[in-house]
């Protein structure tokens, strides 16, 4: 079995079993020695395989976890495979012998595909490239060359009416489905797949930012914020109190709650209307995944936006002995990311080497996540409450710390010297105050909030 040194410890000792659980897992379903080279597995267990939406939920899980060869290559080996053959798409599930799984592929006329999943690894990859400052998720070719036939051709191809969205008709078959969803449904466009290209085209234009590509970066920030206002202004259901799941087939909007196409424009922030996303959210709340695949991406948006105890209470219902198909491989790596990223609210910006803390640990009473890998660097991260953060530098070249603490606070301290607070507000979590700090190695800090 593969190796992780990061820990992580609580006042809640349910959470630190589910924790304990979670790495034991996880690292269970990574390999080094297979042809396809290092991979772990993202698909329903025994097949062997890993598939695109897994991967690109599963990578940040597997990055804390040490398994940053497995998500490079495994990220690497879908970008190689896009072809135009296909319709630019890649294989949307490759085994450990580097092959397309034959449960999924017969020939490229004829294969399972996921549209949105284009899009959510142009989106991984960007998460990647911030987690572990490795410059080839910005400029190796194989790389680059699926980010841009994934934002240009790919959306040309499946955009048949040109209206900005790609479309599944259902001649199509299984190739080319226009949402996560697996119902057999078959809509035109669902609101995952609008929620995926939002992202999509967010993250190709901070790629292009970051290589130097000013204009393209402008071009797909438009994109992208012209998506997110026909997305407000024309998807919203003001009767339910959420956005419409879809478009059938007939073009009429799809009523009822639809899972991931109501919880992945959350995940993906699609959503900037203030009040609509607080209806969106709580209906989310209200009605949850189908599965568990489903459900595993739900503590990441609570915390995200703020709900930190229904975050905590779905990790230890995913975790529970008694969950149904917890030995799902996502299973374990979202409870991890959901720890690390969303309890103790770590974040990080390679360029300019910034890492972010924010204490979400309602109804927790502190927490302590040690070993964490982050660019060249390992820190440990404790939140002694909602007001104490201590960061302790382990390893690897200077930083910027920014200590977040929720709601207005006039100073923070950093080992008792105050700095004024900035305060900032974000929608559907409210006011976060915040400074920045420059860290060495070596050195412990500790920031407090300061009414």
């Amino acid at each position: 079995m593969q190796k992780s040194s990061l820990l992580f410890e609580s006042s809640s000792a349910a959470l630190n079993e589910a924790f304990a659980w979670a790495k034991e897992q996880a690292l269970s379903y990574a390999h080094l020695d297979d042809p396809v080279g290092p991979w772990y597995e993202a698909a329903l267990p025994g097949r062997d395989a890993f598939c695109m939406r897994d991967v690109a939920h599963q990578s940040t899980g597997a990055h804390l976890l040490g398994l940053h060869m497995h998500n490079k290559n495994m990220l690497q080996q879908f970008a190689r495979h896009i072809s135009g053959l296909r319709d630019w798409c890649s294989y949307w599930e490759i085994t450990k012998d580097g092959l397309p799984a034959p449960v999924d592929y017969t020939d490229d006329s004829d294969f399972w595909y996921n549209l949105p999943a284009n899009f959510d690894l142009v989106d991984c990859c960007l998460r990647q490239y911030q987690w572990t400052g490795d410059k080839d998720y910005i400029e190796a070719s194989d790389l680059v060359n699926f980010y841009h036939h994934t934002v240009s051709d790919y959306v040309d191809r499946w955009d048949k009416d040109r209206d900005g969205l790609p479309e599944h008709y259902t001649f199509y078959g299984r190739r080319g489905i226009a949402s996560y969803m697996e119902d057999g449904m078959h809509p035109l466009v669902a609101g995952d797949l609008v929620a995926a290209l939002y992202g999509g085209y967010r993250a190709y234009a901070e790629i292009q930012k970051l290589r130097g590509y000013e204009g393209h970066h402008q071009k797909y920030s438009d994109k992208a914020d012209a998506l997110q206002t026909m997305y407000r202004e024309q998807w919203w259901n003001e009767q339910m109190g959420r956005f419409y799941g879809a478009i059938l087939q007939d073009r009429s909007f799809y009523t009822p709650y639809y899972a991931s196409a109501q919880y992945l424009p959350l995940y993906f922030r699609l959503i900037d209307d203030a009040e609509k996303l607080d209806k969106a959210l709580l209906d989310v709340v209200k009605h949850g995944g189908n599965n568990v695949e489903e459900r595993s991406y739900l503590a990441e948006i609570y915390y995200q936006y703020g709900l930190n105890d229904f975050a905590y209470s779905l990790l230890l219902e995913l975790s529970h002995p008694k969950m149904p198909r917890r030995e799902y491989p996502e299973v374990s790596y979202s409870v991890i990311t959901s720890l690390i990223t969303g309890m103790m609210g770590i974040a990080p910006s390679a360029a300019d080497r910034v890492l972010v803390t924010q204490a979400r640990l309602s109804p927790v009473a502190w927490a302590e996540a040690r070993h964490i890998p982050v660019w060249s660097n390992e820190v440990h991260v404790s939140h002694m409450s909602q007001q104490e953060t201590v960061l302790e530098h382990v390893s690897g070249p200077m930083f910027v710390w920014e200590p977040q603490f929720s709601g207005i606070w006039r100073m923070i301290s950093v080992n008792g010297t105050p700095v004024e607070a900035k305060v900032k507000h974000v929608k559907g979590i409210g006011p976060i105050s915040w400074i920045q700090w420059n860290t060495v190695p070596g050195e412990r800090f500790v920031a407090e909030a300061i009414a």
